[in-house]
């Protein structure tokens, strides 16, 4: 891995789950700063304080705001360098419409199912960051 990313965001409200996640970015070494938000509406808060990551993995199913609500009030944060975030639903969802509706937000670069291995985040950062 070429390149070190400055932030990855991670939004997810399952506590064990952000832990493993964490766990997997912290030892792969490929960024500065691993950022956890248990829910959409602090992810938002944190975002709109014009902090730019440059990954965002972000879970579907949560309380109060969803994945897709995350999706519809990112595209109406006005911050620098947003077109340059990139985002990964990251998800234990196996409904095929789910993936499908990722395709339609612009937004979302690509759809995973969890938990995050360090072979999947190698992919992401090859794929999106080594350009």
């Amino acid at each position: 891995m070429n390149q070190k990313l400055n932030s990855i965001l991670l939004i997810d409200d399952d506590e064990p789950t952000n832990f493993l996640h964490q766990l997997v970015i912290n030892k792969s070494n490929c960024v500065e700063d691993c950022i956890v938000m248990s829910s959409a509406q602090e992810a938002l808060n944190y975002l709109s304080i014009e902090n730019s990551p440059n990954l965002i993995l972000l879970d579907i199913n949560m309380p109060a705001m969803n994945g897709w609500e995350f999706l519809e009030a990112f595209r109406e944060l006005n911050i620098s360098k947003k077109d340059e975030i990139i985002i990964i639903m990251l998800t234990t969802s196996f409904n095929p419409d789910e993936e499908e509706k990722s395709k339609l937000f612009k937004e979302v670069q690509d759809f995973k199912r969890k938990p995050l291995t360090n072979i999947m985040l190698k992919e992401i950062i090859e794929k999106y960051f080594n350009k």
